[in-house]
């Protein structure tokens, strides 16, 4: 689901406004976090999600080529992201913290459960361009996409396993608004001052909540008394 509807978004949006449509993944995260790992939210949190939100709908009242299906399409991804994040953090003890092997589990799943979506989405442009299926420049294509997907991957469980869920989807938003910014130039799309000030106001509020959690976290660990040393020696 994560990467189907996150491609899905890519493909009905603009560059530039890919990363705003994604950007509910902190919203996400928090909201389920509650849910699956039991985290309280705070009032502070809360209006620092409100603060990405409204980020979020001044970057869709702000794009000139809005599609409803790609806005739709990368707010399902937002949640299959943090949905992802947390089971992984959740699974790790269970493969023993190796995150070798929960790579290998997660590569094998999707190996067999792409395999209706391939035939559902791109059957016909696949059969259309079966010729190209010998193409030396296709194959090296994807084994080079291949290679960086995994890289991905790895570096993704390495992160989440090293810090939190609530890190790693902090840090992919704050690197979807500067993509965002560079799509500008990049591929020269069009802006409007909403469009931008929806941008800036996502990754304000991501930073926003950043320095909350980390606050809030400093305090929970200073509140947590230190574990008592066993007596080793008999008392007198």
């Amino acid at each position: 689901g994560m990467i189907t509807f996150n491609n899905l978004c890519l493909k009905y949006v603009e560059v530039s406004f890919y990363n705003v449509a994604r950007s509910l993944t902190i919203v996400f995260n928090v909201f389920l976090s509650r849910i699956f790992l039991g985290i309280p939210t705070s009032c502070k949190t809360m209006l620092c999600l409100a603060i990405v939100i409204s980020g979020f709908v001044m970057g869709t009242h702000g794009e000139i080529n809005f599609s409803l299906i790609g806005t739709v399409s990368g707010i399902m991804s937002s949640l299959f992201v943090s949905l992802n994040s947390i089971f992984t953090k959740k699974v790790l003890p269970v493969v023993d913290d190796n995150h070798w092997k929960l790579t290998f589990y997660n590569n094998v799943n999707a190996t067999f459960l792409f395999i209706p979506l391939i035939v559902y989405f791109e059957g016909e442009i696949i059969m259309n361009s079966i010729e190209r299926l010998t193409s030396a420049a296709f194959w090296s294509a994807m084994s080079v996409a291949g290679f960086f997907g995994f890289s991905i991957g790895i570096v993704t469980v390495l992160q989440i396993k090293a810090t939190s869920p609530l890190t790693h989807n902090i840090s992919g938003t704050a690197k979807a608004a500067v993509q965002s910014l560079m799509a500008f130039y990049l591929w020269g799309n069009e802006w409007t001052i909403m469009g931008v000030l929806g941008i800036f106001t996502v990754l304000g509020g991501s930073l926003l909540y950043t320095f909350v959690r980390m606050g809030e976290n400093a305090r929970n660990l200073s509140a947590t008394p230190p574990p008592q040393q066993e007596m080793t020696g008999r008392q007198v």
